[in-house]
């Protein structure tokens, strides 16, 4: 499990937050409890988007590990 930075700005009712460390991530929510939360669920997608691109361009006889971080 890793750690990541989050931004939140508060706009109206609203807090929108963004994770620098993964392009694409968002999130909202009415708190800043529900835009962590929201922004948690945007991160775990993008990064299984990314681990499913990159499977598909591996060659069939490439190895793969696992590495915890």
């Amino acid at each position: 499990m890793n750690t990541y930075n989050a931004i939140i700005e508060k706009d109206g009712d609203w807090y929108f937050g963004y994770a620098p460390e993964v392009p694409g991530a968002n999130g909202q929510g009415r708190t800043i409890e529900e835009c962590k939360d929201d922004l948690a669920k945007a991160i775990e997608l993008v990064l299984e988007d990314l681990r499913e691109d990159f499977s598909r361009g591996l060659p069939r006889d490439a190895i793969r590990v696992t590495v915890t971080a």
